[in-house]
């Protein structure tokens, strides 16, 4: 489980490729006080597992499922990586419910100034995911927790503040720039749930008809 808040920009220093599937070689510094073999880290959003641990980096493997559902596929050496560790039990919370599960790709689709902050204009690749993006609600784009400012049926805005532009790959994506996008895990559960919930109403409802009744001595 993550927060989605980025702890350190790495930066891509190695790719092999075999089909789907790559080995991704990723250059830090900060994070690296306290990273082993298997530990969970967030790569701009995606969980992935340590499968090495130097001392001024770590390698991760990608499985053909991820590259087809996140940007990482898109990845040349040089690119910066937002990074961030599971977090810790005894940790503050300071953002949201984060899994580190993209749920689709976006595209970036213009990027304006207001005042202190910079807005951010994404069009997700999945029109069906949008009922999970509303306005204040949390979403997490890169690996970052946002608020979502504005949203409709084919897009949403989210708003930045200059520390997270510094701090964060935010800083490099143009018009046309693909990032990850993570759908608050609570509304997901909640739909899910509500959904079953309707779906087992709905069954028993197409049930329960005068010919079953009467088949079965009620009328």
């Amino acid at each position: 489980m993550f927060t989605g808040l980025v702890e350190e920009i790495g930066i891509l220093d190695s790719i092999t490729r075999q089909g789907e599937a790559m080995v991704l070689g990723i250059k830090a510094s900060a994070i690296m006080d306290d990273i082993h073999i298997g530990d969970s880290i967030a790569v701009n959003g995606v969980c992935l597992t340590a499968t090495k641990v130097g001392a001024d980096g770590f390698a991760v493997d990608v499985t053909p499922q991820t590259y087809r559902h996140s940007n990482l596929a898109l990845l040349k050496a040089g690119s910066r990586l937002n990074l961030e560790r599971a977090m810790k039990a005894d940790g503050r919370f300071g953002g949201h419910l984060v899994q580190g599960h993209a749920d689709m790709t976006g595209t970036v689709l213009g990027i304006a100034k207001e005042q202190n902050a910079v807005l951010i204009d994404i069009m997700p690749d999945r029109p069906d995911m949008a009922k999970y993006i509303i306005p204040q609600g949390s979403v997490t784009v890169d690996g970052i927790s946002l608020t979502v400012a504005e949203a409709d049926a084919k897009s949403f805005r989210v708003s930045i503040i200059p520390h997270t532009l510094a701090e964060t790959g935010l800083s490099g994506i143009r018009a046309g720039s693909v990032v990850n996008i993570e759908c608050d895990i609570i509304g997901k559960y909640v739909q899910a749930l509500l959904g079953s919930q309707t779906s087992r109403g709905a069954a028993r409802s197409q049930g329960i008809r005068m010919e079953t009744l009467a088949e079965n001595g009620f009328v």
